[in-house]
């Protein structure tokens, strides 16, 4: 590899960096202008303009601000569940009419999922964020302001169309990424995605408690604005994927891989499956700590989110694991985590309250590991439909959340806990069926084609690795070449979008043909 004369990688063959453009062998550089505004009035800061030659370098500070911003945006869409009696009490209506709020913010959200989140395949997704970012909290003030209850519905749609921001940046932070870090990235995203859904309960209630609920959406409402103020100085310029397709053929190519990709759809239905159980057991769980045996107080059930909190703390453990795992063996453990969280649940939760506690923390980190384990299958079929893909997948997420909160209630309520347990555990069972049935080196739609070598990825060099290597390693004078591998999988193509680095074939005369890619 080349480096500078402070022994640097140049930033073309740095495998830290990501958005470099090289031009090909033979032709000349072309110096490609740099944008300097957003929106085309917005001066963009020096650090976060895109350089083709420079590119940039995915940071730790950067993923945590991704996390928080995740957390807080999608908050917006549960603020309202805790506040519906005070909100009911605001507008002089009934508990039916109000019930409708959360509702239509969840229609909106699904909006927004599906026309709004492919656009991080056609345009910049740094204009896309501050776009989303400013509508939202613009249409939040609304929220807090307005006295009338038919503008407030109206604007709790439109709130959960704007609150798409963390799958906007989901996709965003696996093409910022180099591979090697690309599920830790995924997995502190999603860690903020999900802590957003619990502690908006959580803020939710206790201002509403002791302050009016109009004070809940105005904290919102500057917590969008500091989020945009800090994305503007933080967010790189990443340039658009240059698909050229119109807004309708992004849509049209969604529904194809919807349909055409066999890792997408097995994905979908674990996700779907997963989502349900998750789902299901935080709506019932208030039945059961409420009621016999331990008849725990408002308070108390809250402080159970703080345990479920705990568990989503461990994002950036279980990012670490999945990066070293072949992503479908990081869903198969997710699952088996999954089945001996519920047991215990089922089995269990009605005898000890030990047993509640060690299963709200336990459920919380098997769901990260089987979801950022999908997610990373997923963004490996093709780069440049990440966000269609990643539209694709939490359209079925969403779909599992309704069906673990309605039908798993209606279960809890008329059947008691332990059948609600067991509804999770069938949920579970097929999920591990659809995983099961398509091996991770499987070339055909159904069953196990293929070699399977290890559970464990192959490691990708980092600089120093490579820079240890050099350093002590016996020259070699024969050119280097690079070794072809047959991308047959979705986990094989996980690095197909990044430069490989070159390396020398020792062992030339004793392999077999190499294959075809």
């Amino acid at each position: 590899m080349s480096t500078n004369e402070n022994g640097d990688f140049l930033p073309a063959q740095d495998p830290e960096r990501t958005g470099v453009v090289e031009p090909s062998s033979g032709e000349e550089k072309v110096d490609v202008p740099i944008r300097r505004l957003d929106f085309g009035f917005l001066p963009i800061p020096k650090s976060q303009r895109h350089d083709p030659a420079v590119g940039f370098k995915f940071t730790t500070l950067l993923n945590v601000v991704f996390g928080v911003a995740s957390t807080f945006t999608v908050a917006n869409l549960y603020y309202s569940q805790p506040l519906l009696i005070e909100l009911s009490t605001a507008f002089g209506t009934t508990y039916d009419r109000i019930s409708n709020v959360p509702t239509l913010t969840q229609a909106g959200y699904a909006t927004g999922l599906l026309f709004v989140t492919p656009l991080g395949d056609m345009i910049r997704r740094r204009e896309l964020l501050l776009a989303l970012l400013v509508c939202a909290g613009s249409i939040t003030i609304g929220l807090a302001a307005t006295k009338s209850l038919e503008l407030f519905e109206a604007l709790s749609f439109l709130s959960g169309i704007v609150a798409v921001t963390p799958q906007v940046m989901l996709p965003f932070a696996a093409d910022l990424a180099p591979p090697h870090r690309r599920a830790s990235a995924i997995s502190i995203v999603l860690s903020g995605l999900l802590l957003g859904i619990l502690i908006a309960r959580v803020l939710g209630g206790i201002i509403g408690q002791f302050s009016t609920w109009r004070n809940v959406y105005w904290m919102s409402v500057g917590l969008h604005y500091m989020i945009l103020i800090v994305l503007y100085f933080v967010l790189p310029d990443f340039p658009d994927k240059g698909l050229n397709l119109s807004y309708f053929q992004i849509l049209f190519s969604m529904a194809k891989f919807a349909v055409t990709e066999p890792v997408l759809i097995q994905s979908c239905c674990i996700g779907l499956a997963c989502s349900a159980v998750f789902s299901c057991f935080w709506v019932t769980l208030t039945f059961l700590l409420g009621g016999e045996p331990y008849f725990y107080n408002t308070l108390a059930i809250g402080l159970f989110g703080l345990i479920g909190m705990l568990g989503v703390m461990t994002s950036p453990f279980v990012g670490r694991f999945v990066d070293k795992l072949v992503p479908w063996f990081g869903t198969l453990f997710g699952l088996f985590g999954l089945v001996l969280s519920l047991s215990i649940y089922t089995g269990a939760a009605i005898v000890n309250i030990g047993a509640v506690v060690v299963v709200c923390f336990s459920l919380d980190v098997a769901q990260q590991l089987q979801q950022v384990s999908n997610s990373t299958r997923n963004f490996a079929i093709n780069p440049a439909a990440r966000a269609r893909i990643n539209s694709v997948y939490i359209i079925s997420v969403f779909l599992g959340q309704v069906i673990g909160s309605s039908v798993g209630t209606r279960i809890f309520l008329q059947y008691g806990q332990r059948v609600a347990g067991g509804f999770c555990l069938g949920l579970i069972g097929f999920a591990l069926f659809a995983l099961l049935a398509r091996g991770p080196e499987a070339k055909t739609w159904v069953g196990w084609t293929g070699d399977i070598k290890s559970f464990r990825r192959v490691p990708h060099k980092t600089q120093a690795d490579v820079e240890k290597q050099s350093t002590h390693a016996p020259e070699v004078q024969t050119e280097p070449t690079a070794e072809a591998e047959e991308l047959n999988t979705a986990e094989d193509r996980a690095l197909e979008d990044e430069p490989e680095e070159e390396a020398p074939i020792i062992e030339a005369a004793q392999s077999s043909p190499t294959k075809a890619v």
